[in-house]
């Protein structure tokens, strides 16, 4: 018998318990079943008694798990308690990235219904690793963007759901030779210099997507340029450089302008919500609960026959 038990893994195993089914249970902790069964697994070698009987049918408890049931769902409930007592009340800071971005907008105002007693805070801080100092500093909680752009450094003190594999798009002044196509080939942005945050010390792991789209395809990320703040600002930039700008395909409309998706392939950027790890807080627990929910409603989390993302944030994803 070990001398402690992860807490994590005695909820893996009343999860599966409760729900004898590894895919619900999963779900219900919103985890991938790979890392839940890696839990149950690792819980059964610290214990030394195997817990599950595993059918292709069906799950049953075996009499050791039937033993530990009782126990796991009394040390849970005194670590909630433990926790419930201590936890301040305090609005949840979440991280929006800008305020024409739809992703992390739809996913706050869900989790604002699921947990209307909690006040959840929007904040803006243009990009994930501008946001990630602050979440790791406890000035902010969560935010979205592309995790696998993060510095290894970064990512080694922060937790990540993905939530949307976020189709890519090209914003073009109105009268570009790209503007009447429904929708525009990456590769028929080859011999142009195409705007994606060079140079902006809170969006690297943008323009490094963009440079990994890019790549092979004569293509080339624009020069480093003041960011444009507010709709006079944008259009006077765009009509003096005539910078194509790689965006996603909600991304607001501005004058003078056009959006198009681009297609064959279809590049995705991967948006994942992040948080600092060992955050506790209702209102976080109804952010994640939003991102699944609209998630698997509209099929954010379905990629494209024809859908590219890097092989880093594949890997990535996988862990």
């Amino acid at each position: 018998m070990p001398s402690s038990l992860d807490p994590r893994l005695l909820r893996a195993f009343l999860a599966v318990a409760e729900e004898l089914h590894f895919t619900r249970a999963a779900a219900r902790l919103y985890l991938a079943q790979q890392a839940l069964s890696r839990d149950v697994r690792r819980l059964e070698r610290e214990l030394g008694a195997e817990l599950f009987v595993r059918t292709t049918r069906q799950v049953t408890l075996t009499a050791d798990g039937e033993r530990l049931l009782p126990y796991a769902r009394r040390v849970l409930a005194a670590q909630d308690e433990l926790a419930a007592a201590f936890r301040q009340v305090r609005p949840l800071l979440v991280d929006l990235n800008s305020p024409g971005l739809v992703t992390g907008r739809r996913v706050l105002r869900r989790a604002r219904e699921l947990a209307s007693e909690q006040e959840l805070m929007a904040r803006y801080e243009s990009g994930l690793t501008g946001a990630a100092g602050e979440l790791l500093a406890g000035r902010l909680d969560v935010s979205f963007g592309r995790f696998a752009g993060l510095e290894p450094v970064l990512r080694a003190g922060l937790g990540h759901q993905l939530v949307r594999y976020e189709p890519m798009a090209v914003v073009l002044p109105e009268d570009h030779r790209l503007a009447p196509l429904a929708a525009v080939p990456v590769d028929a942005l080859a011999g142009e210099a195409v705007y994606a945050g060079a140079g902006n010390p809170r969006t690297p792991e943008w323009t490094d997507l963009a440079r990994r789209l890019f790549e092979g395809r004569d293509i080339e990320v624009a020069a480093p340029a003041p960011m444009a703040v507010g709709e006079e600002e944008f259009e006077r930039v765009m009509a003096k450089t005539r910078t194509p700008i790689l965006a996603v395909v909600d991304f607001p409309a501005m004058p003078r302008t056009v959006l198009r998706p681009l297609v064959r392939p279809v590049p995705l950027s991967a948006v994942s919500l992040v948080w600092r790890k060992g955050l506790v807080h209702p209102g976080f627990d109804a952010l994640r609960r939003a991102a699944a929910e609209i998630g698997s409603a509209e099929g954010w989390l379905r990629r494209p026959d024809d859908g590219w993302i890097p092989d880093i944030d594949v890997d990535m994803l996988k862990t």
